[in-house]
């Protein structure tokens, strides 16, 4: 079956002297690997289609069943060109990436989930440096709501109780969000979140933004976004690229 269908570049590399293979968001048919034959050829109908985020249309030769699909086409639409001219937009860019690699093969909302993915590589792309990784986080926590993992923040994560929005209250991994003082204590190992990080990730839960946030603040939110994936969606495998984000893109304290 041949299917047509927006797509970005989230992972390539070489499988044979002569071609390639890529990893592709799509819109219809969600994360895909596929075999690009003859990418590397000096005359390939590819041409340098394969840069980490551009964005253009696939054609896909799709099979049941297999895990390696074909590519039959790629037509360049947008490269991003400022997520490669800043480290901390790249990095950024690249947990994103992660994130949807790792936990969006599965999920059937694509076309939702690859507009969440299209929308944070923008605004990452978009933003000034000093802005990138608040950008990066809001785009992160979108597509983990898209996924159908967002945490409870205005809600109890055990009983959903509604809480007080101006209250810190303590936040569980394993509740899946805060905690009202009547389930606290049938939780243990959580953290105090306090009352502005929870706006913030409510915000950009549902693709809001947020300003400029302390230093100290945004590697909290890195922290608490990893642990987060960890604990709910991820395999046990190590977030590389998250990371290397959260530890990269800071100095030593």
């Amino acid at each position: 079956m041949l299917i047509t269908t927006p797509a970005i570049v989230l992972h390539a590399f070489d499988y044979s002297e002569t071609s390639r293979i890529v990893r592709l968001a799509t819109r219809e048919a969600g994360v895909q690997s596929a075999l690009a034959r003859g990418a590397k050829r000096s005359r390939s109908r590819f041409g340098s289609a394969f840069g980490l985020f551009a964005e253009g249309v696939a054609q896909l030769h799709v099979k049941e069943g297999r895990e390696l699909q074909t590519l039959g086409a790629f037509d360049v639409m947008r490269v991003r060109p400022e997520l490669g001219t800043d480290l901390g937009r790249f990095a950024g860019a690249s947990a994103v990436a992660e994130l949807v690699l790792r936990f969006g093969a599965e999920n059937e909302a694509s076309e939702s989930l690859f507009d969440a993915l299209v929308a944070a590589l923008d605004a990452i792309a978009a933003a000034e440096p000093a802005l990138a990784t608040e950008a990066a986080l809001g785009g992160a926590w979108h597509l983990v709501a898209q996924l159908g993992f967002a945490p409870s923040v205005t809600l109890c994560g055990a009983c959903h109780a509604p809480v007080s929005a101006e209250d810190d209250l303590p936040f569980s991994l394993s509740a899946g969000g805060v905690l009202c003082g009547a389930c606290a204590a049938g939780y243990s190992g959580g953290r105090l979140l306090p009352a502005p990080a929870r706006a913030c990730i409510a915000t950009w839960s549902s693709a809001g933004r947020v300003g400029a946030l302390a230093e100290r603040d945004a590697r909290a939110h890195q922290r608490l976004l990893r642990q987060f994936l960890q604990h709910h969606v991820s395999d046990g495998r190590s977030l590389r690229a998250f990371d290397a984000w959260e530890k990269g893109g800071w100095t030593a304290p």
